[in-house]
């Protein structure tokens, strides 16, 4: 079990007299300080971990957000910013002396501008509303994670969200274009502009993965991109997990930037076909779908250079969609699949880390053999193109014993991403739940260097404390 900090003695006791001073700035029904209307505030996606703020407050501005940070860093009080709560690393977690931002009531799209292709929404915006704001003129907002149904555009900055189609068209990052963000202080900063690659200095990248270390972001301002003429799908099923790795390498060598390239290993096949109902192939070990978009003769020129390059791996099944329903059936079953895999086992740890491409099937190899030496299933499903990995690692968390080896399992899978290049986390963030494997890719200097940043903006270290750096070594 992750180490976690006491809470403040002298905090707690101030309780009420803290949630009337909020109170007082925001209004009582922008406060939450009921203890039965706290209990969906104490976790988000990684439900391992629970604790109840102190309090919760709802700004419904910018002006409402300073106002709160303000008064809670003149009182030393521990901040935890939180959007919609789809975190799957503790990003979010509270602490019992700490006041829960949530931004959940920013839900205004502010501006659209076809001629620049931008838009500018509140920090609240889910992911997928701003696709449906403009998809009517032809216009979509490009990154979309598996939870874009629910996730904010806040938590997609604060963790560099990305998605099926990061392949492609890149995460958040790539597809930011300036921020509104309150200091600890309470201070309104306008970072970037309306255009990518603003001057001076690059504060959007620092601001973007930053896990909500160094302010809250109250507005965003997104690129805006035309859709495709059209797009379509394929799917291809495999006997053995490293042999569609190895496929999967062979596409990206070839120069084919597929706008998305996903995989799935034999029990993520079945759990998904058993929700989704969309024809996998139950009898292959490994699953790839890839889209490509464009013309018919486009998408045509393309899907015959990939039927080539996976017929060479000896493919048990290689299917087409050939209308944009079919195209959606393959879809279904992937974008259910963290769902479906919680039907077979209602416990799982959804892990993130990357690598390079091309040592794919070297991962899938390690993932197995670990697998086998925990005594866990694992179930593979992520963003192949991009190398970054979502193992599924199912437990029981009525065994105490079951989740500890579950997450040091996670441990050494993550280890083994950095170990082949990679990283250990792609868009997932790392939260509590990866904050003490940070020196497995960071060193003394590394780490000292970040946290020197995450002093300047947070003298006192209030903002989503005990995350992301580590507690203990690795």
């Amino acid at each position: 079990m992750l180490a976690m900090p006491e809470p403040k003695a002298e905090i707690l006791a101030r309780r009420e007299e803290i949630v009337a001073a909020l109170v007082a700035r925001l209004g009582a029904g922008n406060v939450i300080a009921e203890p039965l209307r706290l209990k969906p505030y104490e976790t988000d996606g990684f439900t391992a971990y629970r604790r109840v703020p102190l309090a919760v407050v709802l700004p419904e501005t910018t002006a409402q957000v300073a106002a709160a940070l303000k008064y809670c860093h003149e009182n030393g009080i521990r901040v935890v910013p939180r959007a919609a709560g789809t975190s799957l690393s503790g990003g979010a977690l509270p602490l019992e002396d700490a006041v829960v931002i949530g931004v959940a009531r920013m839900n205004a799209i502010l501006e659209v501008d076809y001629a620049d292709r931008l838009a500018r929404v509140q920090a609240g915006v889910t992911n997928i509303a701003i696709t449906r704001a403009v998809e009517g003129d032809g216009f979509f907002y490009a990154p979309d994670p598996s939870s874009q149904l629910a996730c904010m555009i806040a938590g997609n900055v604060a963790m560099n969200s990305g998605g099926a189609h990061c392949l492609k068209y890149g995460v958040t990052a790539n597809n930011l274009l300036g921020v509104t963000m309150v200091t600890v202080e309470g201070d309104i900063l306008t970072l970037g502009g309306d255009h990518l690659d603003a001057a001076g200095f690059d504060w959007l990248g620092l601001i973007t993965g930053s896990e909500g270390q160094l302010g809250i972001v109250t507005e965003v301002t997104v690129r805006i991109l035309r859709a495709a003429e059209g797009a379509r799908a394929m799917l291809v099923g495999f006997g053995a997990t490293d042999v569609a790795g190895q496929a999967v390498a062979d596409i990206i060598a070839s120069g084919i930037i597929p706008v998305a390239l996903e995989f799935m290993d034999r029990p993520c096949i079945h759990a998904c076909e058993a929700f989704a109902h969309a024809g996998y192939p139950l009898d292959a070990e490994a699953l790839l779908i890839i889209e490509v978009e464009g013309s018919t003769e486009e998408q045509d020129a393309l899907l015959a250079r990939l039927q080539a390059i996976c017929a060479r791996h000896a493919p048990s099944t290689m299917r087409v969609a050939a209308t944009a329903e079919e195209s959606l059936a393959i879809w279904k079953g992937r974008k259910g699949a963290f769902g479906a895999v919680g039907r077979i086992s209602p416990d799982y740890l959804c892990m993130d880390g990357t690598i390079p491409p091309g040592r794919l099937p070297e991962a899938m190899r390690g993932i197995g053999a670990l697998s086998e030496q925990y005594g866990l299933q694992v179930a593979n499903v992520f963003h192949a193109g991009d190398g970054n990995l979502h193992p599924l690692i199912m437990y029981d968390a009525n065994d105490p014993a079951s989740f500890d080896r579950a997450e040091a399992l996670g441990a050494d899978i993550l280890r083994l991403c950095v170990a082949l290049g990679g990283c250990l986390t792609g868009e997932h963030g790392v939260g509590i739940e990866k904050r003490d494997l940070m020196s497995a890719q960071f060193g003394p200097v590394d780490l000292d260097q970040q946290k020197r940043i995450k002093t300047a903006f947070d003298p006192g270290w209030i903002l989503n404390p005990h995350k992301v750096f580590p507690l203990v070594d690795a």
